[in-house]
């Protein structure tokens, strides 16, 4: 008997690392991350735990597809259901980040007042259009094999 504990401890932690491998596979690793973790506690113990208790109702009767291991199966199909509707809950909930606003603290060429009647924007411009014509290119600078 101590042997089974051991074999059914054993099989709980390899059923909670696949749980949650799968869940994140077929989820997302992104909307898994956005899940409560109380969610993923109950959802990925409980899924481990009914596919330990189905072996062990599979194990322990004449029959191994039996009415015990036919119910913990169920068990845990419905707790893997619940785990992929967290994952679409999360994804059609997930806030969107707005790309076309600049932060707060960063500063662009628009946002600069122009300084003497615009002639600071265009003075810069030309010199980077300079500094873009003197530097010299990957070919110039590339030197062939002697």
């Amino acid at each position: 008997m101590p042997l089974l504990r051991l074999a059914y401890a054993t099989e709980f932690l390899i059923a909670l690392i696949a749980v949650f491998v799968l869940w994140s596979q077929v989820g997302g690793p992104s909307h898994l991350d956005l899940v409560p973790w109380y969610l993923k506690l109950v959802l990925g113990t409980g899924a481990a735990f009914s596919a330990v208790k189905a072996t062990a109702a599979a194990v322990g009767r004449e029959q191994p597809w039996n009415g015990r291991c036919l119910r913990w199966l169920g068990l845990m199909m419905a707790l893997l259901v619940c785990c992929g509707l967290a994952s679409y809950y999360a994804h059609m909930n997930e806030e969107t980040d707005e790309g076309d606003e600049p932060e707060a603290g960063s500063l662009s060429s628009e946002a600069r007042p122009a300084c003497d009647g615009g002639l600071y924007i265009l003075a810069r411009s030309e010199s980077a259009r300079r500094l873009a014509l003197s530097a010299p290119t990957s070919a110039t600078t590339m030197r062939s094999p002697s």
